[in-house]
């Protein structure tokens, strides 16, 4: 399905290298900014279905600009994948707490790239293989989503919580259905169920809301 895109990034052959490449995937490049500011402007005025937004940038960097776009108190937030060469674990955390539905890096091969963006436009999010579990439970020990507590996950049924888990494993819907034999649109109406009933806005608050309430225990480094 074709996207609307805007891309942020301050250098221009890597922002026509994108373009060349979305393009040939049947995608529309609406707006490139050169810096956050930028991208928050024209991401507002045009309401793209997803930015591509680099981290490190004049003016403002794409942390902020996220936060500006995508951020807990935006009330129209716009999807942003975050696409850096910094496989950074502060980069990864600042990002997803600025809103942001995904985190790759720019080495990432061209299908894994369109893939994600399917999948952030979709409602779902992302992030870089080499984005390991450790940063997930490290960003899940810091407040950045709505209060959720044992007691509020009494509102989940047992296969909601079940649901969950997976999502906090990593799993995409299509992968939970497999692993509960389930069909792909059940596995949706669940996660949809999970998100209202917790009162978050998508999977990686899921991820963190599972971790910081115990229902996944985060496993040691090794």
């Amino acid at each position: 399905m074709s996207q609307r895109i805007v891309l942020a990034d301050d250098q221009e052959l890597i922002r026509n290298g994108f373009k060349m490449l979305l393009h040939q995937a049947g995608h529309e490049v609406v707006g490139e900014a050169k810096d956050g500011s930028q991208a928050v402007e024209m991401a507002r005025a045009l309401r793209p279905d997803i930015v591509l937004m680099d981290v490190r940038m004049p003016v403002m960097d794409g942390i902020e600009a996220t936060r500006l776009l995508a951020g807990p108190d935006v009330k129209d937030p716009v999807r942003v994948l975050v696409l850096t060469t910094f496989d950074l674990d502060e980069h990864v955390y600042d990002s997803l707490r600025a809103g942001a539905s995904g985190y790759l890096l720019k080495d990432t091969p061209t299908e894994q790239l369109l893939h994600a963006i399917e999948v952030v436009v979709s409602g779902q999010a992302l992030l870089a293989p080499t984005v390991t579990r450790r940063l997930v439970e490290r960003y899940a020990t810091q407040p950045a989503i709505p209060d959720v507590d044992r007691a509020t996950l009494e509102r989940l049924t047992v296969r909601e919580r079940e649901v969950l888990r997976l999502i906090a494993h990593g799993m995409s819907n299509a992968e939970i259905a497999t692993h509960l034999t389930v069909a792909e649109s059940t596995v949706k109406t669940h996660v949809a169920n999970v998100l209202m009933k917790l009162h978050l806005r998508d999977r990686v608050q899921a991820v963190v809301a599972a971790y910081e309430t115990g229902l996944v225990r985060a496993q040691p480094n090794t």
